[in-house]
């Protein structure tokens, strides 16, 4: 997994793109119609109900707009929301509030969602070993935020990125010539550029996990696309050899099937692509 020296490196790069997006030379509109020395205050209203993600964000949005906002928290990162309750204050100049406004709402209205479905998957695997994980299908360039919001609803990071974990997906394995070639080559390759990463192997059927456990230290077997009582037996064949993972399709209603099969994880690409944005709102205060 990345560090969190990356992981902030991350943040910074998504914040500074994002106000060079949508910033540009200026904010004509309210240099149009706002005194520079005006100074104003806002509240970040929710107008739903769900998972808050996104404060600690906005945090870091304003301060790098304006370091001489100030920033007054009301709710905290993975608060449960309703309607009508005020996450913030912000005050400052107005200008600046104006600025950040847009990059502060649709993070949060993002980040807000993801949080909320992976909160829901949490809790329909409560009193379960298993737990939910993300995928690489986030959005390209704010994937920081996305995997962020994933750890405030509750669930767990997989790999960031291509270069933190070695995943041997189906394409990985029939180009390289069968399971065993993957994973002989990819130890060979570790081996041969000092790089000291974990291993997960994909597996279609219960042949092939035969063939990955004949191989030592495998990470985690992804058991993709199996039916309940496939995965059941591919549970009991793998044992305590590594650790397992199901994924493919797995919706809130057969989650905890899943889980009732023993599974250590199981992750889902729809915490991150299937999502609706949480309703909020930054609102003058007068």
């Amino acid at each position: 997994m990345i560090t969190e020296s990356q992981f902030q490196q991350e943040i910074e790069l998504i914040i500074n793109n994002a106000l060079r997006e949508d910033v540009g030379p200026g904010d004509y509109s309210s240099l149009a119609c706002i005194p520079s020395d005006a100074m104003g205050k806002a509240k970040l209203l929710v107008k739903d109900t769900g998972i808050i993600a996104g404060i600690a964000f906005a945090q870091m949005v304003f301060k790098k707009v304006d370091p001489e906002m100030i920033f007054t928290p009301l709710l905290h990162d993975g608060d449960k929301v309703k309607y009508g309750e005020i996450a913030f204050y912000i005050s400052g100049r107005s200008q600046s509030i104006l600025k950040a406004e847009r990059l502060v709402l649709n993070a949060m209205q993002r980040m807000s969602a993801i949080a909320t479905k992976t909160n829901q998957f949490v809790e329909k695997l409560s009193g379960t070993k298993t737990q939910i994980l993300d995928t690489r299908k986030t959005t390209p360039g704010i994937r920081a935020l996305e995997k962020w919001a994933v750890k405030i609803g509750g669930g767990v990071n997989h790999r960031f990125a291509l270069y933190d974990m070695i995943m041997l997906k189906d394409n990985h394995i029939d180009f390289a010539g069968g399971v065993n070639n993957a994973i002989i080559k990819t130890k060979k390759f570790l081996s041969d550029s000092n790089l000291d990463l974990k291993i997960i192997v994909e597996a279609r059927n219960l042949d092939e996990i035969k063939e990955i456990m004949k191989n030592e230290g495998i990470y985690r077997i992804l058991i993709d696309n199996f039916d309940f009582e496939t995965t059941r037996k591919a549970v009991e064949l793998i044992g305590d050899y590594c650790q397992t993972e199901s994924s493919g399709g797995i919706t809130l209603e057969t989650a905890p099937l899943y889980a009732a099969c023993g599974v250590d994880f199981i992750s889902s690409g729809a915490l991150t692509h299937s999502v609706y944005n949480m309703d909020l709102s930054l609102k003058a205060v007068k």
